[in-house]
């Protein structure tokens, strides 16, 4: 399989013309919507760059693997409730576009009690059921992302693991 490596480098780059991108829409989101794990960096870019500083984090179970999948995105539960959307600008921010399957969840589960939802993404797959307001990139090959292109150092239940024994 073929691979995209974005580099910390380019990293900078691309969340820097993506908030280019957003900013010249005109568009001032009062909330940054992030997804847990993979969002988390690039929501954290983006705040800087388009002066948010009202960041929300919901936890979304999809990707068990490479290339391995839930049959449908499960939302672990998240404060998220106890924040007042009504009126909101909101954007919603992850790493990739993959199937599209867990922006799709996200979007149905606050577009009822905000005011206006937009979509933001560094890479977007051509197979994406949700095609994203704001894309850096489109390809449709597997990414390799700086925050997650080494083994984890702890397996989930704490324990300390070597390279050799944790697949990547």
């Amino acid at each position: 399989m073929e691979h995209e490596v974005l580099t910390w480098s380019l990293f900078g780059e691309a969340t820097r013309e993506l908030a280019t991108q957003i900013a010249e829409t005109g568009y001032h989101p009062q909330l940054i919507l992030t997804m847990a794990r993979g969002g988390l960096v690039p929501s954290g870019a983006l705040a800087y760059a388009l002066s948010v500083k009202n960041i929300a984090v919901i936890n979304v179970e999809f990707y068990t693997g490479i290339n391995e999948r839930l049959d449908f995105p499960v939302i672990l539960p998240s404060p998220l409730s106890e924040v007042d959307l009504t009126a909101s600008r909101v954007l919603i921010v992850d790493d990739v576009a993959d199937t599209g399957a867990t922006l799709d969840a996200i979007f149905k589960h606050i577009a009822d009690r905000t005011s206006e939802v937009r979509t933001a993404v560094i890479y977007e797959k051509p197979e994406s059921s949700v095609k994203c307001d704001y894309v850096w990139k489109r390809t449709d090959k597997w990414i390799d992302f700086p925050w997650s292109d080494q083994p984890p150092i702890m397996d989930r239940a704490g324990n300390l693991v070597t390279d050799a024994t944790v697949g990547h």
